[in-house]
């Protein structure tokens, strides 16, 4: 979340608390145990889109050094109260691929003790215990390689460079389900088939809405960047739909692309994006699309045959024009914050969800767990919910005292606006017109269904949802940590499941 910084210096290392949390790791590991071993912390919390972006680094570099005595350990240390839960730690572990062991930095004593400033916080010690190395923000490969294979060679001359990698424990990556981290919706212009991005699975599902079943997959599994047949392409964790016509549009989030789905050809090409992180660049428009990197497009939305794109990567929205095939930045001027202001002052702190109601394009602006209004003819980013980057909750009432921890989809409808808000695991509801916020779905956790509201309800609630899609008086959830498309009637007020079928 800021930028790298080399600094150098030969701090012994603190020891880890002995009563902390491990996970992917079959028992606690110590300092002492780390001898011999080049050791890589990485200071993260699992929202936070730098480190989502660092841990793809990271798993370059342990694949480079798998057979050397080399560890990267995360120090998960969480800015969201969520974040502190090591159940939810542990699903963001297996949503990442994380392979490398976790503490869980209660109150934040490690990152105090080791001076981390910024998420991600990236430390290297040499095999005898000292920091050689310290950086934060999303530090270069090449960087940390250059202190590690220094610290390899000098503590090799020394006698004190382990043997061996030291062997650790990962967690049981089971996935036998039909969706593995659904991340967001779209529903076809007729209200027949909902798409829903299969994250994990790195493909498309298309459904029928009231059925369930599977009409289409569209991605051939694996990951990768490849445009072809609906069968034969394939993806990276794509995120956000958007449904025009016989067309599916995909943020391919981490292939940092757009994605075309041409159901009418059978075909998917790539519009935008060469398949590389990008960094800012300034307010200008390419009619080279597929020659520029973007940088982790998270959803879409489209009116008058522009594409808008929450570009959570540099905390800015961009737009895609169809037709002239041009894409470039649209507002926020790149620094991650909230503040309001014409499309070049505004700033905006990881956009993660979009919507269109009316001239207003709707964001959920994850890290500063507020709503934002970006109003098309005017060209004015407002901000309806939402007070700062460390001010969350789950407070209903008026707008300007209502809190969101973490939002990352929303749905605008007739003057309401649907919001997945992500970390409270709840759906909420805003009304325009009265100002207000009220909770239509709130977390409670346990194992069955009925009407969330009953005294002595044991609800199977929703679990981080991403996305949230309004069709008729039913709402679509992507209740992505649970692994399903969840039914909400507006109506009756009965959640439910949709059964998803070949």
């Amino acid at each position: 979340m800021i930028s790298g910084l080399h600094n150098p210096f030969s701090r012994k290392a603190h020891e880890f608390p002995k009563d902390f949390t491990w996970l992917n790791a079959d028992k606690p590991i110590s300092i002492d145990t780390l001898k011999g071993q080049v050791v890589i912390l990485d200071f993260w919390t699992y929202c936070c889109i730098n480190c989502m972006h660092m841990l793809r680094t990271l798993s370059a570099i342990e694949e480079r050094y798998k057979d050397k005595p080399v560890i990267v350990i995360g120090v998960h240390s969480a800015k969201f109260e969520a974040e502190r839960d090591p159940k939810n730690i542990k699903e963001a572990i297996s949503r990442y691929g994380v392979k490398h062991p976790v503490i869980v930095d209660r109150k934040m004593r490690i990152w105090n003790s080791y001076g981390a400033a910024a998420w991600p916080t990236i430390i290297v010690m040499n095999p005898e215990g000292r920091i050689v190395y310290k950086g934060y923000g999303e530090i270069s490969g090449d960087v940390i390689q250059k202190f590690v294979d220094q610290s390899i060679w000098r503590s090799e001359a020394a006698g004190t460079l382990a043997s061996g990698p030291l062997i650790t424990t990962p967690q049981n990556y089971e996935d036998a389900s039909v969706l593995s981290y659904p991340g967001k919706l779209a529903i076809s212009e007729d209200g027949s088939y909902i798409a829903v991005s299969d994250s994990n699975h790195n493909r498309i599902l298309v459904v029928g809405r009231k059925t369930g079943k599977i009409k289409t997959v569209i991605g051939a599994g694996s990951r990768g960047l490849r445009d072809g047949t609906l069968s034969g392409a394939l993806f990276f964790r794509p995120q956000g739909l958007v449904w025009v016509g016989d067309i599916i549009y995909v943020a391919d989030t981490e292939n940092h692309a757009i994605r075309e789905i041409d159901l009418k050809s059978n075909s998917v090409k790539t519009i935008a994006g060469n398949g590389m992180q990008g960094p800012y660049v300034a307010f200008a428009y390419t009619n080279e699309a597929k020659s520029i990197s973007l940088s982790s497009p998270w959803d879409l939305a489209f009116k008058d045959g522009k594409l808008y794109v929450a570009m959570a990567g540099l905390h800015q929205i961009w737009v895609y024009h169809v037709k002239a095939k041009a894409i470039g930045p649209y507002a926020g001027s790149g620094a991650e914050n909230i503040s309001d202001g014409t499309l070049e002052a505004a700033n905006f702190a990881q956009p993660s969800g979009l919507s269109i109601g009316g001239n207003k394009l709707y964001v959920a602006d994850s890290e500063s767990s507020s709503i934002r209004s970006l109003d098309t003819k005017t060209g004015y980013v407002a901000t309806l919910a939402g007070a700062g980057l460390f001010i969350f909750g789950k407070g209903d009432g008026a707008l300007n005292r209502a809190r969101f921890q973490h939002p990352i989809g929303l749905s605008a409808n007739n003057g309401v606006i649907y919001v997945a808000d992500t970390y409270n695991n709840a759906v909420r509801e805003i009304s325009i017109k009265e100002k207000r916020v009220t909770t239509l779905i709130a977390a409670n956790g346990s194992q069955s269904f009925c009407r969330f509201d009953d005294p002595g309800c044991d609800a199977l609630g929703l679990f981080e949802p991403n996305d949230v899609k309004a069709y008729g008086n039913m709402l679509y959830i992507a209740d992505t940590n649970n692994h399903l498309v969840r039914v909400f009637d507006l109506k009756t007020r009965l959640l439910n499941t949709l059964d998803l079928k070949a």
